[in-house]
């Protein structure tokens, strides 16, 4: 008789238990497919459309896999203003895929293709940016339209510096590999007894800011534009580095805590860069020591950039305060 008293009370905890079981089944059911749905819709609508000449959208799936992409942003110029500094700087970035070398693609090796461009670059992950650096880009007068005709969203850097110091830097530069070349002095003027610059001699010709944005303020708006203050990039590279991350839409990762200032190079090191633990300063080409040049000549020049500067600030919105 108890075995038959106690049947349906085990029966009503059975069903009962039943019931929970499968009530919780549907709200982790309900549960799990809204966090997919979120994230579905999420990887959607966040993922980046490809820009390049095969322009696919990824799958969730492919959000995984790295792949070469042509760059979103470049690092224009200029010469000896501190774009090496600023390129190692940035790969410090998690997300920033940077291509070490220059590729001198817009301004040597067009006739290859954007194939063999987009082959150039280092794989990167979809909402990475990929980003290269050549110099010589912002000086030579067919880079702009060639650039815009590949992006006309692409963001453009470029790093500047008191022109007469950047052309001694530059100079200095040369006669590290030819020093049998003729002095700053002379290369300095057309007529020297008249005080005529020559102003297409390269170290100096690459100081006219004014005339080569001009160019590319014909294609693209000055909001695409990012100056980086060179003398500041030594001083604060923390500053600089934090209104880049800006102009590129990052995160603000890269702070004052990743630089140290070398005394003995003159320049900011990195304490601990990507892959390393150890601190590093750039090459030994970098932070070389400047011959002296005579006073009056530096007077002349001063002279003869005032015009080319003011009109730089006036264009570039942005007093660079080189006297």
């Amino acid at each position: 008789m108890a075995t038959f008293t106690n049947a349906p009370l085990d029966l009503r905890r059975l069903l009962q238990r039943l019931a929970v079981m499968s009530s919780l089944s549907v709200v982790c059911v309900s549960v799990l497919y809204l966090l997919l749905g979120c994230c579905c819709s999420d990887s959607t609508e966040s993922s980046p459309m490809r820009w390049d000449d095969n322009t696919t959208v990824l799958s969730v799936g492919e959000e995984l896999s790295s792949t070469r992409r042509l760059p979103h942003a470049l690092i224009i110029g200029v010469k000896k203003g501190g774009t090496r500094a600023l390129l190692e700087f940035l790969r410090l970035h998690p997300d920033v895929r940077a291509l070490g070398s220059e590729p001198h693609f817009f301004d040597r090796h067009y006739a290859r293709g954007l194939t063999w461009y987009r082959s150039m670059m280092p794989k990167a992950l979809n909402g990475q940016i990929v980003m290269e650096k050549t110099p010589r880009y912002f000086v030579t007068a067919e880079t702009p339209g060639r650039i815009h005709a590949m992006s006309r969203d692409i963001k453009l850097i470029v790093v500047v510096r008191d022109p007469i110091t950047r052309a001694i830097s530059d100079y200095t530069q040369i006669i590290s590999k030819t020093p049998d070349i003729p002095s700053f002095e002379s290369l300095t003027f057309k007529n020297r007894s008249a005080g005529q610059i020559d102003s297409l001699w390269s170290p100096l010709y690459i100081g006219l800011y004014a005339t080569h944005l001009e160019r590319w303020l014909a294609y693209f708006p000055l909001a695409q534009i990012h100056f980086v203050h060179g003398e500041r990039l030594i001083s604060d590279p923390a500053g600089e580095l934090g209104r880049v991350q800006d102009f590129l839409g990052l995160q603000r990762i890269i702070t004052d805590k990743h630089f140290y200032f070398n005394k003995t190079k003159g320049f900011p090191c990195l304490k601990k860069p990507e892959g390393s633990s150890k601190p590093h300063c750039l090459g030994k080409t970098k932070g070389r020591t400047h011959p002296k040049i005579k006073p009056e000549v530096i007077q002349k020049l001063k002279e003869f950039y005032q015009p080319h500067n003011l009109k730089f600030y006036q264009m570039a919105g942005m007093d660079f305060g080189w006297q």
